[in-house]
Formats: structure tokens, C-alpha cells, sequence
């Protein structure tokens, strides 16, 4: 009855994707020795009423390895921005210059890196577990097409099609996790 199941695994890819994108992200906002106008994403600014990321408020500029600059465009709100950056949590304190605010980049310390390794390991889980989950929609539409009629060499061949996909995603996250972590450890 049901032999021509089709699993959408350009949709599960995509999911997969998603998550990888969501962990590089995550990862672009942890904060290594050298400055990064991204480490800077996650920060929100109270601007005009509502939460606002500091890139709509002023231009983020890396003139040198370690200093990060915000030119911020409305005067009223250096201080504003000031007061984000410092209760951001990123540990970087801010120096004011008129409008522009500057961040130097301190060297990070031993125990600084392996407390960061451990939350690049932290969102890298979090990734795999996202994975999984798209893997185990996956298995579910299989075992629903299965009870609906499908071979079981159908079965096993769409089985074996999202574990490759979960396999090589999941690969992927190990390989930017070691990546990150190898950077995060560099001095």
C-alpha cells in the first residue's frame, strides 16, 4: 500500500543545518583571546523602548587583534550601551571616548579557557541533542509508514538513509567543537 513513502530528508537536512547553524552562533559569541566584532551578537541594548542588538545602534568596528570599537549613532544611548556590555557577562570592561565606546580584549588566563572549553562543550550537547531529535522524527514517519503497510527492506533502507544523516551531522559537531576548543585553548 504504502511503497511510495518518501522521507523528506532535504527537510530533516535542513533541521540539521539549522542546528549547526544555531551552535556556530553560540559559538562566534564565546569570547577567545582575540577580538571579534560577533562576540558582541548575543548583547541587547534598551533603545527606543525595546531590547536592541548593539549592531542597530552603532557600527561594531575591529580595528586591532585586541580591541573591539561601537560607534554608537544617538548620543543618548552610549550610556545605554555602556551599561549592557558591562552586564553582559562577556568579562570586558568598556572605555568611553564621546560616542565611541571602546573594548579592549584582556589575555584570557588558564582557568578562564578551560571554564570556556567546558560551555563550547555545553552548546556542542546541546547541538548533538538537537540533532537527535530531527533523527528521531525521522525514525517516527518510518515506523508510521511501516504501520501503514511499508516493506520492511523500505524500512530498513529510510533507517539507514537518517542515521547516515544523523552520523554525519553529529560528526560535524565534534569536528567544530574540537575546532573552537583548540582556538579557546590557543595563547
Amino acid at each position: 500500500m504504502s511503497d511510495d513513502f518518501e522521507l523528506d530528508t532535504n527537510d530533516l537536512k535542513r533541521r540539521m543545518d539549522g542546528a549547526m547553524h544555531s551552535l556556530r552562533t553560540e559559538f562566534a559569541s564565546l569570547r577567545t583571546g582575540r577580538a571579534s566584532a560577533s562576540m558582541l551578537e548575543p548583547v541587547q541594548v534598551e533603545a527606543y523602548g525595546q531590547m536592541t542588538p548593539i549592531n542597530q545602534v552603532g557600527t561594531v568596528n575591529v580595528p586591532e587583534p585586541r580591541m573591539v570599537t561601537i560607534n554608537v549613532w544617538d548620543k543618548s544611548l552610549v550610556n545605554k550601551v555602556e551599561k549592557a556590555i558591562r552586564e553582559s557577562g562577556l568579562g570586558i570592561n568598556p572605555q568611553m571616548n564621546g560616542t565611541i565606546i571602546m573594548l579592549p580584549i584582556p589575555e584570557l588566563n588558564e582557568e578562564r579557557r578551560k571554564e570556556l572549553g567546558k560551555v563550547a562543550g555545553q552548546y556542542a550537547e546541546h547541538a548533538r541533542v538537537a540533532i537527535r531529535n530531527v533523527r528521531r522524527d525521522g525514525m517516527d514517519q518510518i515506523k508510521k509508514a511501516k504501520a501503514d503497510g511499508m516493506s520492511e527492506d523500505d524500512q530498513k533502507f529510510w533507517e539507514t538513509e537518517v542515521q547516515d544523516l544523523t552520523n554525519e551531522y553529529i560528526a560535524a559537531v565534534d569536528e567544530a567543537l574540537e575546532s573552537k576548543q583548540a582556538e579557546i585553548m590557543q595563547v
